[in-house]
């Protein structure tokens, strides 16, 4: 006679702290509600949002608590209303900040943050895809509203959000400008870069004028510093917390707009996203994958700030 099991692995923390402070736990498997689906995890991103509320809470608090809100998995079961079946594929964002916990056997999700996995790549890829997806999306589509011809900088530009960035400006026809130290240039002229710029040789504000858009995805001076290579009305999008009366200043006194975003679930974005993928157009950079057991190898090779790409783990 089999038994559902009512139990599942997590990767856990007690205290904040170094990557020495995950661990793997048992805890109740969740079960879902209203409007909600239960994931079967097959796997999971890890993203610099991770590390960073590992070793500082952020938006998370005092621990416990499971990191990780990509997934890509199976539907193993269904609250009511839902529209997907157990057994469906599928992958999305878990609502950020705080409907956290991928990094487990089961998570639960909000059907809305869902979408069905596309048949071009496998669980692994579609789990590096959601944040910095939806991320580089909300940045250039929907706040930028980015178009064929337009000149556009993406810092970090071989990042796990700065790569996607560059595929989805790509698709929308744009000139792309890239910044990452030398060794990544090839990989971005690989990935669509128009440009590229080493940052430890040049200043992109000497290197770069006149862009209609500009993606920061490293925060500190380099936000402001952004706003000057834009051209009249040109538009800034920050996706790390800026002191923002300086920064709208700022943009004021330069003729420019800036903006200061979080990302958001959102099923609308993910199925564009999921388009693009099937249309050959987008996919993610693996720096390197690891069972659920071994988060904290993971989190020590994203502490270094050094991966190309994104960082994911697997689930048996």
């Amino acid at each position: 006679m089999s038994t559902v099991k009512t139990t599942m692995r997590a990767v856990s923390q007690d205290v904040l702290g170094g990557p020495e402070v995950l661990k793997e736990v048992e805890v109740e498997r969740p079960e879902p509600r209203a409007n909600e689906v239960l994931i079967r995890v097959r796997a999971a991103g890890v993203n610099p949002t991770d590390w960073k509320h590992r070793a500082a809470g952020i938006f998370l608090g005092e621990p416990p608590f499971v990191l990780g809100w990509d997934v890509s998995g199976v539907v193993e079961a269904v609250g009511f209303g839902v529209a997907f079946a157990p057994g469906d594929e599928v992958f999305g964002m878990l609502p950020y900040p705080y409907g956290v916990g991928s990094h487990a056997e089961y998570v639960i999700a909000p059907a809305r943050a869902l979408t069905h996995k596309p048949s071009a790549i496998d669980h692994v890829q579609a789990a590096a895809l959601p944040l910095v997806s939806l991320t580089a999306w909300q940045a250039l589509v929907e706040h930028a509203d980015l178009r064929p011809g337009q000149r556009v900088l993406i810092h970090a530009a071989a990042g796990g959000v700065g790569h996607v960035a560059v595929q989805i400006a790509k698709a929308r026809g744009a000139h792309v400008i890239g910044t990452a130290s030398a060794g990544k240039h090839e990989f971005l002229r690989g990935i669509g870069v128009d440009e590229t710029i080493d940052y430890r040789e040049t200043d992109f504000t000497e290197a770069v004028k006149d862009v209609d858009v500009v993606l920061d995805t490293i925060g500190g001076d380099n936000t402001l510093r952004s706003l000057r290579v834009l051209r009249p009305g040109g538009l800034a999008v920050s996706i790390l917390p800026v002191a923002q009366d300086e920064y709208a200043k700022e943009a004021e006194r330069l003729g420019v707009r800036a903006v200061w975003m979080l990302v958001d679930a959102d099923r609308a974005g993910m199925e564009a996203i999921a388009e693009l993928v099937e249309a050959g157009k987008l996919r993610p950079a693996i720096a390197g994958t690891f069972p659920l057991a071994e988060a904290a190898e993971a989190h020590r090779l994203g502490d270094t700030g050094r991966t190309t790409g994104k960082l994911v783990l697997t689930v048996d």
